[in-house]
């Protein structure tokens, strides 16, 4: 298994034909003060091994600046059998994520572990400015 794309955004919505609208995507956040609070959604694209199939549990992570997870979520997906010849089997995970707290300013990251391992996930810079001001 890895995964082919994960980021932060305001929106990803997902077609029937796997195609994907994603809007907003963003790796800084502003804020006038701490803590602050953000409505988010975190997308997470998983091609799996050939051999994968069946359901896989899953855990998310938002570590904050000091290496403690903040948020933390579980779900699971189902990895279907891949036809010969084409792509391997892919799974998406789209969480809308409402008033994330963020206590202090700093680099947050995102993890996610799938069979045991942890992997990288996006990474989110808070920023703070004084109320009013435009980001440089």
């Amino acid at each position: 298994m890895k995964i082919l794309l994960s980021l932060v955004c305001d929106d990803a919505r997902q077609h029937a034909d796997g195609r994907l609208d994603i809007q907003g995507q963003y790796c800084d956040l502003y804020a006038p003060g701490f803590p602050a609070k953000h409505d988010l959604t975190f997308l997470a694209i998983f091609e799996w091994s050939r051999k994968d199939h069946g359901r896989y549990n899953f855990t998310v992570e938002l570590v904050d600046p000091n290496g403690q997870p903040s948020l933390r979520g579980d779900g699971h997906t189902e990895v279907v059998d891949a036809p010969e010849g084409g792509p391997a089997a892919r799974t998406y995970y789209i969480e809308p994520l409402e008033e994330v707290v963020f206590p202090v300013p700093g680099e947050y990251r995102f993890r996610i572990q799938v069979k045991g391992a942890w992997h990288d996930g996006p990474s989110l810079y808070l920023w703070e400015i004084p109320e009013g001001h435009e980001p440089a």
